[in-house]
């Protein structure tokens, strides 16, 4: 590890992590709706009952988080671009 960019071994294992909960998300979401379509989808149709789609829509909302945060703008990436254009700012 000593030979190793410590920014980019952190940006590595945030995006291999949001590779794993992109599988889990795959894998798990289809199980539910089968569970829920055996024991109840075929009978009483897409309403309230449907509860697979609030664990379908709340983890997909935490993949998105989990999306930006390993591959859209860190906040670290923010502050030093922020910090960046404050410098520039004073030497003008």
């Amino acid at each position: 590890m000593e030979n190793k960019d410590e920014r980019l071994w952190r940006i590595a294992r945030k995006r291999a992590e949001f590779k794993k909960s992109v599988f889990s998300y795959l894998v798990v979401v289809p199980f539910l709706w089968g569970i829920w379509w055996i024991t109840l989808g075929r009978h009483a149709g897409f309403n309230v009952t449907t509860w697979p789609v609030y664990v379908t829509l709340g983890w997909g909302l935490g993949l998105a988080f989990q999306f930006y945060n390993a591959y859209g703008a860190g906040s670290q990436d923010m502050v030093e671009k922020e910090y960046e254009k404050l410098k520039r700012e004073q030497q003008n």
